[in-house]
């Protein structure tokens, strides 16, 4: 939920004579490897090469035709699922909700919104999706809840009460017994406005980092600690295969309640946000040393659970925007204290820019930042404007995409994706305020037009409501335009598709040795317009790599310098209607081309 605002295949193989294999006549470290093997030889840690599909669930499919996608809809298109490659689905939070922002303030934190089903729904999900060797990932919220659970209700019931302590209240500023007095300090909601709010019933403030409705737990109680570690506990004995932590970083604020710094812009000036606010940063409320012992403590909980007959562990992602991989790095904790497996390395997919240098450089920090640990690359969530509206440039749309899900899977690590991705959605935010349903958008218009854009009903055909529910049903956010065209049935049946393209990726990331387990480094480094890569285990072969991001064709030449036998190269995979190419020597890569070779 964390709102960031700144965020065809060649079966022949052909004998060439070339140079040296694209890696400067050096063989690749092996830093990764041991563990690598040892993870694909009995899947112990299934989750270091695989592929993650983000579920928004009230838009993916409804089965009942209320006009909200449910449990019942997800489990229908599980077989869909399997055959574009999925290992996790990551379901964004399914608990009973008031559905202020739709989901991510909840009331409840053991059980299911009876928009999306049961807990019987719940458990024939996670049953089929294990028959298709897929695992359910549960979003775990806990920096804050909704202002309607009962913990917090109880907590603005009067001072004294023993759930009081549960959540973040102060005094405010120069407060008497006839004043509220002003608001603790400067702090500001990343929904908009002051993170403080007034209840009159025990004339305190309440905090809260997101939106009104959703008031911010005590991290330094340790009954929070003790009570979602029940909560994990309860959905770990149902079967689920990890979790994604929502904002995690967000845990804890500065217990002095010292003022945020105003941001300055170029020229020295503070400036305003999309809210009409006085921008600051949020150093004292994000990123603080304690989060760091609680993960510990989730940890050392999971750990303690079997695989629910998964071969290996469940698994727990982080929702971690940070300024740079070394803060990245600290969020995997040590050997003796460790934290997440697949923090989310936000700082690759959210360049928000076909920058070669920059994703050239970001990539190497995640191969060479972060030890042994694997990175979580991601590019796309329900919390920010889709590929299209972040990369795209209108006439070469589906191209650009293209290079960004081959940077994706085709890159040492884990992959996350967002439903739709694979057809290419595109973001399509609403015309009018009065159509606005997130509360980011309702407060920010018609800067900020908030989130409805990117969670629109998923296109799986050419038909009124595109198959997400019934014809007749009105759907929770209206159907794009663009479903006419851009829906999974027709993309099935083309096979220069991007759905086609992503199935390929995904297959040849768990069939290819060097994709699945092998190292990456970076090539033709001086190059500012394509960005080259190769991934190589400790066998003869190698895999080469090379994306063009611009509109214009261009030719690389990957084979280096020094002379060395010949080698076999085979095309692995191409932008459809490309040539294979004469040699290493000479790629030749059309406008936002792309080339995945193999050579022995």
């Amino acid at each position: 939920m964390h709102w960031t605002k700144h965020i065809a295949t060649c079966a022949a193989a052909l004998l060439i004579g070339v140079a040296p294999f694209a890696v400067g006549g050096q063989t690749t470290p092996t830093t990764h490897m041991s563990k690598m093997k040892a993870a694909s030889a009995n899947g112990k840690d299934w989750w270091q090469n695989a592929v993650i599909y983000e579920i928004y669930p009230r838009s993916f499919q409804d089965s009942n035709g209320d006009g909200i996608g449910d449990l019942n809809g997800i489990t229908k298109r599980l077989d869909y699922l399997r055959d574009l490659g999925v290992d996790a689905v990551w379901l964004s939070p399914i608990y009973p909700s008031p559905q202020v922002d739709f989901g991510y303030d909840i009331s409840d934190y053991q059980n299911i919104d009876p928009q999306y089903g049961t807990l019987a729904d719940f458990d024939k999900l996670v049953s089929e999706a294990k028959k298709r060797h897929i695992r359910v990932v549960m979003d775990m919220v806990m920096n804050h809840s909704s202002d309607k659970h009962k913990w917090f209700l109880e907590s603005r019931s009067s001072r004294t009460n023993p759930y009081r302590d549960w959540y973040v209240w102060q005094d405010g500023k120069g407060q008497t017994e006839t004043s509220k007095g002003e608001v603790p300090n400067n702090w500001q909601s990343d929904f908009g406005h002051s993170a403080w709010e007034w209840d009159e019933k025990t004339r305190q403030y309440y905090y809260h980092k997101f939106y009104i409705q959703q008031p911010d737990f005590n991290w330094d109680n340790p009954k929070v600690h003790d009570a979602f570690k029940d909560i994990i506990k309860f959905w770990l004995n149902r079967g689920v295969g990890g979790f994604r932590f929502d904002a995690i970083t967000t845990l804890y604020e500065d217990p002095n309640l010292i003022d945020d710094d105003v941001m300055k812009d170029k020229d020295g000036k503070s400036f305003t946000n999309a809210y009409g606010d006085i921008a600051l940063n949020d150093t004292r409320t994000n990123n603080l040393p304690g989060v760091h012992p609680v993960m510990q403590e989730v940890r050392a909980t999971m750990d303690t659970f079997g695989a629910n007959g998964f071969p290996g562990t469940r698994v727990l992602i982080g929702e971690t925007y940070l300024p740079n991989v070394a803060e990245l790095a600290k969020q995997y904790g040590t050997s003796d204290k460790p934290e997440f497996q697949l923090p989310m390395d936000t700082q690759v997919g959210f360049i928000n820019k076909l920058d070669v240098a920059a994703f050239r450089a970001k990539l190497t920090d995640a191969e060479t930042q972060l030890g042994s640990n694997t990175p979580l690359f991601v590019f796309d969530n329900h919390d920010n404007a889709r590929l299209d509206a972040r990369y795209g440039d209108g006439t070469h749309d589906t191209d650009i995409q293209r290079v960004i899900a081959t940077m994706l899977f085709a890159s040492r690590g884990t992959s996350l994706f967002y439903y739709g991705d694979e057809i290419g959605m595109k973001t399509t935010p609403p015309t009018r305020k009065e159509d606005v349903k997130d509360p980011v958008g309702l407060t920010g218009w018609p800067k900020d037009k908030g989130r409805d854009g990117e969670r629109t009903p998923m296109q799986w055909e050419a038909t009124a409501n595109a198959g997400f529910t019934t014809d007749t049903a009105k759907p929770w956010l209206p159907v794009p335009p663009s479903a006419s065209t851009i829906n999974v049935q027709a993309e099935k049946a083309d096979p220069n598709s991007l759905l086609a393209w992503y199935r390929s990726l995904t297959k040849l990331k768990k069939s290819n040795a060097d994709l699945a387990r092998g190292d990456e480094k970076m090539l033709d480094t001086d190059n500012s317009k394509v960005l080259s890569w190769e991934r190589h285990t400790s066998g003869t072969s190698r895999v080469v790599v090379a994306v063009n991001f611009t509109a214009e064709a261009q030719t690389v030449n990957l084979a280096g310098g020094a002379k060395m036998p010949a080698v076999h190269l085979q095309t692995l995979l191409k932008t459809p209607g490309a040539a294979d190419p004469a040699s290493l020597g000479a790629i030749r890569l059309g406008p936002y081309g792309v080339y995945i070779g193999e050579a022995k």
